[in-house]
């Protein structure tokens, strides 16, 4: 499986950049910080930079002697997980969907955290994943900032087609902000585009998964950022107005969400109207069979705070449709009127975040939801930002299988919050000894695990780095499938005369999935 590499190639650095930037922003110290003795002059610089770091975010940072939660016998570890399935069971929750997805706000459901909960949540994480999976990180490729594959086999390339959704559209984005390290740009001259990036999709249930999860099933899916160095270097700390309310949302986020110009081949419309006017269409199919939809939006880092726009959209524009996002490691997005008018409109939000990761901290490390309370001296406070919805918090050092100590890219990874939620059971649990999802894919983009797993750091890449033999023997860089080039043609989507002809869901939805 031909598969990214550049994803990866800039995390090993951004530790140190992110420490030097954040160590200049200056707070009061409200936390002890313990960590190991230092034994060289660099890491006496690091931990008294993340001493800093973490008094101004309110971190309780420790590294402390590795206590396993449960005796693991490392050398039988690899037969004994080998040997059984990756995945939990599918679980019909037809007749429980509401409660999976909010209507009581997952109360009880979270601590313990319910199975078929936690099921759905790593689902939805995958669908973020698979944004960053197949998405052309090399600089050198005219095909940079695209996505590898065509949506027709981005499932089954991906080894997604087991969770029975269907992409129907891909999301392009720009921004009229200067945001280099969000938007990928190629090094060449001809390239497939010098404005826009592929930002994510849409897909839909099919007919199995719908039976089985009691709806049809809408997800959007945006990508986000890898790096907790991006957002620092990147964020605009800006507040505009977003909706007919108080709301206001960060400057960076909304101008990617919102950006559109008419001389540009993938932005013609803005991500907004791109995703709305596809989500709209679907939720008018399948509202003219009678069935049951929703609509769910994930994202990791970035792709968590665009989610947030999307939702607000969406529930402000289509009558009576449940919205839900499902963020991970994602930061605030807007201000506490935000926040508000997203609970009115009836969107529920589950946040899943790391303790240990920076960037949900940020923006507003210092002024945030946390000022709220003092709103009867200082009035409405309209600049600061919230956080929206139930949280999830998970610990690194509650996985045995996890190093200890620093490691800033490790934390921010979707792939360790993934493992994270599929070890947690409750607060005063330990990690659940039959997780069953692969432990390796934790050191797909990092240097997370413990060295007695044996398993390389950074190992997910493309067959030597891309390159391919020619027939004269000479390495090159591969030309892509035809059908794999991105084209602005292929995003429009064709009519389906057989909606007035009283066919099946399964035979109406075929059509919409062939363009």
């Amino acid at each position: 499986m031909a598969l990214s590499t550049m994803i990866y190639n800039h995390l090993p650095t951004s530790q140190p950049i992110l420490m030097n930037k954040l160590s200049k922003i200056h707070g009061p110290a409200h936390q002890q910080v313990v960590l190991d003795q230092p034994k060289t002059k660099t890491s006496n610089r690091v931990s008294s930079l993340t001493e800093s770091l973490s008094h101004l975010l309110h971190l309780h940072l420790e590294t402390p002697p590795r206590t396993q939660t449960h005796q693991i016998n490392w050398n039988l570890h690899g037969e004994e997980k080998l040997s059984t399935p990756k995945t939990s069971p599918k679980e019909v929750i037809a007749q429980n969907w509401r409660d999976m997805h909010a209507s009581s706000n997952w109360d009880n459901l979270l601590d313990p955290l319910h199975p078929w909960l936690r099921r759905e949540i790593i689902k939805y994480g995958e669908f973020a994943q698979a944004t960053y999976e197949a998405f052309d990180f090399d600089s050198h490729s005219e095909y940079c900032g695209s996505c590898r594959y065509n949506r027709h086999k981005l499932f089954e390339t991906l080894g997604l087609s087991r969770n029975g959704y269907t992409v129907s559209k891909y999301i392009y984005a720009m921004s009229h902000v200067n945001m280099p390290q969000w938007l990928k740009r190629s090094k060449l001259v001809d390239t497939w585009s010098k404005d826009s990036n592929w930002m994510g999709y849409v897909a839909v249930s099919d007919d199995e998964e719908t039976r089985r999860i009691g709806r049809r099933d809408i997800v959007v899916a945006w990508r986000g950022t890898v790096a907790p160095t991006e957002w620092y270097e990147d964020l605009q700390r800006k507040l505009e107005p977003y909706g007919h309310g108080d709301a206001k949302v960060e400057h960076g986020f909304l101008s990617i969400y919102t950006s559109k110009n008419d001389s540009t081949r993938y932005n013609k419309s803005s991500a907004s109207e791109q995703v709305m006017k596809e989500v709209t269409r679907l939720v008018e199919l399948c509202r003219e069979k009678g069935e049951n939809v929703s609509l769910t939006i994930t994202g990791h880092s970035l792709g968590g705070a665009l989610a947030l726009l999307n939702a607000y959209e969406a529930a402000s524009t289509i009558p009576n449709l449940p919205v839900n996002v499902i963020s991970f490691g994602a930061p605030r997005a807007g201000n506490i009127a935000f926040r508000d008018e997203l609970h009115q409109l009836g969107v529920k939000t589950f946040r899943v975040v790391i303790k240990q990761d920076v960037v949900p901290s940020m923006p507003g490390l210092v002024f945030n939801e946390s000022l709220q309370k003092f709103e009867d001296i200082t009035g409405t406070l309209g600049w600061v930002y919230a956080h929206v919805g139930a949280e999830l918090k998970l610990d690194v050092h509650s996985s045995p299988y996890l190093k200890r100590g620093l490691n800033w890219p490790g934390f921010h990874s979707l792939e360790t919050y993934l493992h994270l939620v599929d070890g947690f059971v409750s607060t005063t649990s330990t990690f659940r000894e039959d997780a069953r999802r692969d432990v390796a894919l934790v050191n797909k983009a990092c240097d997370m695990l413990v060295d007695e797993l044996r398993i390389p750091h950074c190992w997910y890449q493309l067959a030597n780095k891309g390159l391919v033999c020619n027939a004269h023997g000479r390495w090159v860089k591969p030309k892509r499938d035809p059908e794999d080039i991105p084209s602005p043609h292929r995003q429009e989507n064709i009519n389906i005369p057989a909606l007035e002809a009283g066919m099946q869901t399964q035979d109406v939805l075929k059509p919409l999935y062939s363009v």
